[in-house]
């Protein structure tokens, strides 16, 4: 069997991916239940600089710690959103970012950088146009919006709905970025 292919299914209750290059297992990702998964947004802690890094440890629920690199002009008990990105070592904190993407099957929410674009994929002037003319109909915020490449040929009305609901949650999780414990 030549080629590359990617196998997801369950052992017991647990997700698990498996990676097989020509034939042979490359890798493979068990789903860990109880660590953050790469996506999952948080509302951490600062807890204290990593001098030399320039980075900055954080507090995450249930006593989870998390690494953020660009934490200049941050301060020890400051409170801010982070989102994952990516699975964290044994005994190493979670690494995270401060610039979070609310994402879903036609569109992705930048809080933060404004302006509409539409996936350079979509390459049909005329669907472009339409995707643009429908994103300006619905969204109407200081977030910026991006129309990724499965709207092409998807239901306007469902691509409609999609920009909403992203919207509404980032602006919910968004006003809930304040507070002293994390979340």
């Amino acid at each position: 069997m030549k080629g590359r292919t990617i196998i997801l299914d369950h052992i017991g209750d647990v997700e698990a991916a498996a990676y097989l290059v020509d034939g042979k297992l490359d890798d493979i990702l068990i789903d860990h239940l109880d660590a953050p998964r790469p996506g999952a947004i948080f509302r951490g802690i600062c807890d204290r600089p990593i001098k030399g890094q320039g980075g900055m440890m954080l507090r995450l629920p249930d006593g989870e710690t998390a690494f953020l690199r660009q934490g200049k002009g941050l301060r020890p008990g400051q409170a801010m959103l982070v989102q994952v990105t990516g699975y964290s070592e044994a005994g190493k904190a979670v690494p995270v970012t401060d610039r979070v993407l609310f994402k879903s099957r036609y569109a992705i929410v930048t809080p933060g950088k404004p302006g509409l674009n539409i996936s350079r994929q979509i390459t049909d002037e005329d669907t472009r146009d339409e995707l643009l003319a429908l994103a300006h109909e619905v969204f109407d915020s200081q977030h910026g919006l991006i129309l990724r490449s499965s709207c092409e040929g998807a239901d306007e009305t469902e691509i409609a709905e999609d920009i909403v609901a992203m919207l509404s949650l980032a602006d919910a999780v968004l006003a809930d970025a304040e507070g002293s414990t994390p979340e």
